[in-house]
């Protein structure tokens, strides 16, 4: 069961020049975002700039992205730190903002052992009881949750529903797609694997590239599913260069690069977040031009 569509993108955070959250302009990106083929956002997260946020800025952003969508879209808030005690207290705070899910990375820094691992996720999902999706991103965090471990936590907690699996190992996948409940949610983490995470039994994408080519990844995704697998490679091929593309420098610099020429959003950062390079935006607007998602300069 595919209990938060196909397409999640995981949004940007708009600032003002000086810096300041534009609570105004996120609503109005995530309310875009929905209508051009995303069936919800997340938000916080790495690509929102999250770790430079604080607790209240969090929070607000939850609460303004809540009331901008309603119903129509699904709401996950990037929840989770290093510390359990810590991603515990600000889960239960933004489990009020009426979020409809919460995302949990495994611990970076720390690199806990799959004991710590699953302790911490455990921890988590006993003190809330809203839906909880896990995040495995090895490459931030320095440590990985096993597929053994994500099945004993999904068989274990009703309410660990899901996983953005981004490790790239689709043999790990192919075992939590196996042996978790059916109605366990596998999300790919990376935009360039999203096909390949379908055919071993993924539901769908938590994006980056879907800033620029969500509709296209929703068809995609749609094709598969329909078994028309022919279309959705074919789809597949086509979009690579911009899910490799947002890719090439550190996240969010290239997709928030992305959308500020696409009018989106401002070109401003929270250090360490820097502008893209001259040529970084050269590269950027070339990738677009062919895509035919803007016009030749």
């Amino acid at each position: 069961m595919n209990h938060f569509g196909n397409v999640i993108t995981a949004m940007i955070t708009p600032f003002h020049a000086d810096g300041s959250v534009d609570y105004e302009a996120a609503a109005s990106l995530a309310t875009y975002l929905c209508e051009h083929g995303s069936d919800g956002v997340l938000v916080a997260g790495t690509t929102g700039e999250g770790a430079t946020l604080t607790e209240q800025e969090k929070l607000t952003l939850f609460t303004t992205i809540v009331d901008a969508l309603g119903k129509k879209a699904t709401v996950i808030a990037n929840v989770g730190s290093n510390n359990t005690a810590q991603t515990i207290a600000f889960a239960q705070k933004a489990a009020k903002t009426g979020v409809d899910a919460l995302l949990v990375i495994t611990p970076y820094y720390n690199k806990p052992n799959q004991a710590g691992c699953y302790a911490h996720f455990a921890a988590v999902a006993q003190a809330v009881s809203l839906p909880i999706i896990l995040y495995n991103v090895p490459g931030r965090t320095g440590g990985k949750v096993e597929a053994q471990t994500v099945v004993r936590l999904a068989r274990d907690f009703t309410n660990i529903v899901g996983i953005k699996e981004a490790s790239g190992d689709l043999v790990a996948a192919t075992m939590i797609a196996r042996d978790t409940p059916d109605d366990f949610m596998l999300y790919s983490g990376e935009d360039n694997l999203t096909l390949p995470l379908l055919a071993v039994g993924g539901c769908g994408i938590i994006s980056v590239a879907s800033h620029l080519i969500g509709q296209a990844l929703q068809e995609m995704i749609v094709a598969y599913k329909q078994q028309d697998v022919t279309k959705a490679c074919r789809l597949h091929q086509q979009l690579l260069d911009v899910c490799n593309g947002v890719f090439c420098t550190v996240n969010p610099i290239p997709v928030k690069t992305c959308c500020h020429m696409l009018g989106l959003a401002e070109e401003v950062f929270r250090l360490p977040m820097v502008k893209a390079s001259a040529a970084e935006k050269a590269f950027l607007r070339t990738m677009l031009e062919k895509a035919q998602i803007i016009s030749p300069s």
